[in-house]
């Protein structure tokens, strides 16, 4: 698995994208799996931390105890509409696949569990200058980066 570290070692110019968008704002919307198999879907905050992805959980809370049972999950950045009348100055999306790690207590004020995430999948969305076709660009643990457009 891949930490975030190395996700930038091996794709920094689209690491350095994905993470300007997840800066950007606070929240962001995780996906993870309920015990039936079936998706959850749940705001969450996330800070990239001494080359790593890292985020929490509520003490109890639903999405800490599917991370615990199954810790696949999907973790996208917020998303704003194209600028009206210039489409594309568009920043775009990111979203980010993998597996939660525990790393203990949350420390600090809040309560709960910590995770750190070993990076699968790492994809960023915009549009072409153009703004007529889909820009996706991805990295994959092994498979270094590509891009495809679609329109």
């Amino acid at each position: 698995m891949a930490s975030w570290k190395d996700v930038e070692e091996q794709a920094p110019e689209l690491a350095a994208r994905a993470r300007r968008l997840f800066d950007a704002h606070m929240h962001k919307t995780i996906a993870t799996l309920r015990a039936d198999g079936s998706p959850r879907i749940s705001g969450i905050e996330a800070q990239f931390e001494a080359g790593e992805l890292t985020f929490g959980s509520m003490p109890a809370s639903r999405k800490g105890a599917d991370l615990r049972r199954d810790p696949r999950f999907a973790l996208h950045s917020t998303s704003t509409d194209p600028p009206e009348g210039a489409p594309a100055d568009w920043e775009g999306d990111a979203k980010i696949a993998g597996r939660a790690v525990p790393t203990g207590p949350l420390i600090g004020e809040a309560e709960g569990d910590a995770f750190r995430a070993d990076v699968t999948e790492v994809v960023v969305t915009c549009l072409n200058e153009a703004a007529d076709r889909l820009v996706v660009e991805f990295w994959r643990e092994g498979s270094g980066v590509r891009r495809v457009e679609r329109e």
